[in-house]
């Protein structure tokens, strides 16, 4: 059920700081969102629930009010924006700061964190540099073994 009242806010983790609601559970924002509509419904929605409200939606710690929208889905609800992405929580996260759907590819395009710039995070949870698709290089025929 929709709150009246929807804080969005920032946490900060392995993947450097990104929005969260009010009670520190991680928002994501869905790459096959375009032009601000949802494209997750009926069986997505179970698994990326929306973040929605009945009220405005205000913003806390790092998170920028003036990024802060709304959209009507189809089912008449009000989801929560921010810099024009929809936002959603992941049915597998447990706990205020669980990452469990970053970079998951789930009903045709991935899930990323949102940064409070309003860009997606592409980097994985406990990976040690900024980016998911790090390679490391060798040299000669080992195979890839170090």
């Amino acid at each position: 059920m929709a709150a009246a009242t929807v804080t969005v806010e920032t946490h900060s983790g392995p993947v450097g700081t990104y929005l969260t609601d009010g009670s520190g559970r991680t928002l994501y924002l869905f790459v096959a969102d375009t032009g601000g509509k949802s494209a997750c419904s009926t069986a997505c929605a179970k698994y990326w629930p929306p973040l929605t409200t009945t009220g405005s939606p205000t913003a806390a710690g790092t998170a920028k009010a003036a990024m802060l929208s709304t959209i009507t889905r189809a089912d008449g609800s009000k989801q929560v924006t921010y810099s024009g992405h929809p936002l959603y929580y992941f049915a597998g996260d447990a706990a205020a700061g669980d990452l469990k759907g970053q970079g998951t590819n789930g009903f045709g395009a991935k899930w990323w964190v949102v940064s409070p710039a309003g860009a997606s995070i592409t980097m994985m949870a406990g990976a040690s540099g900024s980016s998911p698709s790090k390679t490391t290089k060798t040299s000669g025929g080992g195979g890839g073994w170090a």
